[in-house]
């Protein structure tokens, strides 16, 4: 496997790719002092460990990779390397520009993605839910990089397309396996603490319940029963106590206004 390394702006491969920034195959093979030093991130990273172990810290956090482990960086978060430098070892990795995500999740990836407004959403919501974003053990990852960069050297037909689909499909095995494995590990009240506090962050939303539960990695049903079971209500219901409690400590406010409480709390018809 032969490393590359291809930078929008210098690498023909990416020119009708202007929002992949950076795509890359390194082995390192050498320690290089000062290599990887603490950074802000302007983009969405997605790094994918062939050989090695890699010690990183995201966002203050420090996590610890193995080959077939994937760290995901996103906008405006911190990374870098516990000792400032890139480990020994073999690694893929990709830089994508996004439109916009923000601090509610909304996420839009930009005119290229052919995914709809409403997985977006979900998808964005759900990086921003989770704490970490290390995934352990997913090779597929690895496949979809490869086919990647099979796709931007030969060329063929009908490549553009193929490369956007699969960042797509990047993105969204990300998502199933990030919330997959983190369900594992958490018991649901743990969870749904997390998803009040999403929501709270964005009751103007129009939520339902395929989204909420989406956001927890369960189907409706599954997600429906346990919700009534540790809250006692349905989610719609519970979502309009949420609603109605943060309606009442807006309106203790001495400049409160009740058309604005209103739409912020989505109070209106």
């Amino acid at each position: 496997m032969n490393q590359f390394l291809l930078q929008q702006g210098h690498s023909t491969e990416l020119d009708a790719f202007p929002h992949i920034i950076e795509f890359a195959l390194k082995k390192n093979s050498a320690i290089q002092l000062n290599s990887l030093d603490k950074a802000v991130t302007n983009t969405l990273r997605v790094y994918y460990i062939i050989e090695g172990k890699f010690e990183w810290i995201i966002n203050t956090r420090p996590y610890m990779l193995y080959p077939g482990d994937i760290a995901l960086i996103l906008p405006g978060q911190t990374f870098c390397s516990e000792n400032a430098f890139l480990n020994i070892g073999t690694l893929w990795w990709i830089k994508i520009q996004l439109e916009k995500l923000d601090i509610y999740g909304k996420l839009v990836p930009g005119k290229w993605s052919g995914l709809s407004k409403n997985e977006a959403l979900t998808i964005g919501k759900i990086l921003l839910l989770n704490d970490g974003l290390v995934v352990l053990k997913v090779k597929s990852i690895g496949e979809i990089l490869q086919d990647i960069q099979c796709e931007l050297f030969n060329q063929e037909i009908g490549y553009t397309t193929r490369v956007n689909q699969l960042i797509d499909g990047l993105l969204i095995l990300i998502t199933r396996q990030l919330t997959s494995q983190n369900n594992s590990h958490r018991d649901f009240p743990q969870t749904f603490t997390k998803l009040e506090q999403m929501l709270r962050q964005n009751l103007s939303h129009q939520w339902t319940v395929e989204e909420m539960a989406a956001l927890v990695g369960l189907g409706t049903t599954a997600f429906t029963e346990k919700a009534k079971g540790y809250t006692g209500f349905s989610p719609f219901n519970y979502l309009i106590n949420i609603r109605i409690s943060e309606a009442i400590k807006l309106l203790k406010r001495p400049d409160a206004n009740i058309t604005d409480i209103a739409l912020s709390t989505r109070f209106y018809y």
